[in-house]
């Protein structure tokens, strides 16, 4: 049967579809369209399907706020290469699924990929974008934060996103320590934060280190207090040098503006996943074998 190039670039363009699956599909349908972009579709469940234990460590990271309402989201969506997170398919996806964790604020991801966007749900949007780039997609996790007060954003490169929520102070505040918390990484607002297992091993730790110390007992324990309270101060969003002002540190920012931290939230893409370790060459060519 003669396949017209006019309907394989209809299907195509309908699909996102490579063009050789387009001209099978319709093949296979007897040229009806609609029902080639129905096999489409159930190719995309199976390729999606065989492609979901591969690991997708890269992506972007999408931040999305509606100041009015009071509601800022962060987003993390995964690809399994920096080249497809970039691709602006993947790109037009992640803000997507931003926007409608945004408008919508699902309880889960699962709850989040039922819900529909341009007539179609964010799982069979996922799927689609599997068929075009040749990648596993995921949509790992979000993060909703409702305030009346300063919620500081902020992005680098994509790949770590930020927000604060900020008591008092100001937007500018705020930013800043968004800023402060995506380069610097604090694992806790303050000391009081700080689980106590997490002191007593450190305290431990700073105990053994000593150990070789000829100093007397009192000495010792003075000295072990003071390492443990820098160790806090790296770890404490509030203890840490201020990045735009070594002699100052946040929590003496934060009583000067007379505001307080009352949460943050940092992602960055891929932490916590286990990377594989390709070959950048195979990797490149596996990309321009997608793309043919």
């Amino acid at each position: 049967m003669e396949i017209k190039p006019a309907l394989v670039k209809e299907l195509r363009e309908r699909t996102g579809a490579g063009m050789m699956d387009c001209k099978k599909a319709l093949v296979d349908a007897g040229g009806d369209i609609d029902n080639a972009a129905e096999l489409l579709r159930k190719q995309g469940q199976a390729k999606a399907d065989k492609k979901a234990s591969r690991v997708a460590a890269e992506g972007r990271v999408v931040l999305k706020s509606d100041e009015q309402a009071g509601r800022h989201v962060l987003v993390e969506i995964n690809s399994e290469t920096d080249f497809v997170a970039k691709d602006e398919n993947f790109r037009a996806f992640a803000e997507r699924v931003a926007g409608v964790v945004l408008d919508k604020h699902p309880a889960s991801v699962e709850a989040l990929m039922a819900l529909s966007a341009d007539g179609r749900t964010l799982e069979e949007s996922r799927q689609d974008l599997i068929i075009k780039v040749g990648e596993n997609i995921a949509v790992r996790r979000f993060e909703v934060i409702e305030s009346k007060g300063h919620v500081g954003g902020y992005v680098h490169g994509n790949r770590i996103g930020v927000l604060v929520d900020l008591e008092g102070g100001n937007p500018e505040l705020a930013r800043d320590l968004a800023m402060q918390v995506a380069s610097l990484a604090p694992r806790y607002v303050n000391a009081d934060d700080v689980p106590k297992e997490f002191l007593d091993k450190e305290r431990e730790i700073i105990l053994a280190q000593t150990a070789e110390e000829k100093k007397p007992p009192e000495i010792i324990a003075k000295m072990v207090e003071g390492r443990l309270r820098k160790v806090i101060d790296e770890i404490t969003l509030t203890g840490q040098v201020f990045v735009k002002d070594d002699k100052k540190r946040v929590r003496d920012l934060l009583a000067a503006n007379k505001s307080k931290v009352k949460g943050f939230r940092r992602y960055e893409v891929g932490e916590g996943i286990e990377k594989k370790k390709d070959d950048f060459v195979q990797e490149v060519m596996a990309q321009a074998k997608q793309s043919r």
